[in-house]
């Protein structure tokens, strides 16, 4: 089982920048895989906002294309999301999620941290 735990999460003004950090908690012997960031859409699902690669192949979603990038550090098991020229509409609860295991593939999400983006 893997645990994740979140930080960076804040209130900024339009415009201005925040870099979210995302780990699996020291000690995980897990392999993770493909790591990403995702907030609520309509319906209660979860969209996805930018995800990675192990090899480092990135994917983003149209609203952040341009503004926000996403890395990962296998070594540490982590993945950061940084955000610029934020937008009110970018206000929302960003979760971070990784995918592991070596036959299945399972998948964990972290707690949240709230972005507030004031016009």
């Amino acid at each position: 089982q893997v645990q994740l735990v979140e930080s960076g999460g804040g209130s900024v003004q339009a415009g201005e920048s925040l870099r979210l950090s995302c780990g699996a908690v020291p000690g995980t012997m897990i392999s993770i895989k493909d790591m990403g960031w995702y907030r609520p859409a309509p319906g209660n699902e979860r969209e996805p906002v930018a995800t990675i690669t192990t090899d480092g192949d990135t994917k983003y979603a149209d609203f952040v294309k341009g503004r926000f990038t996403i890395f990962r550090d296998n070594a540490k098991k982590a993945t950061y999301l940084q955000m610029n020229t934020l937008k009110p509409e970018d206000t929302a609860v960003y979760y971070c999620n990784a995918r592991y295991g070596s036959g299945a593939v399972f998948s964990a999400w972290g707690p949240g941290t709230q972005i507030t983006v004031s016009a």
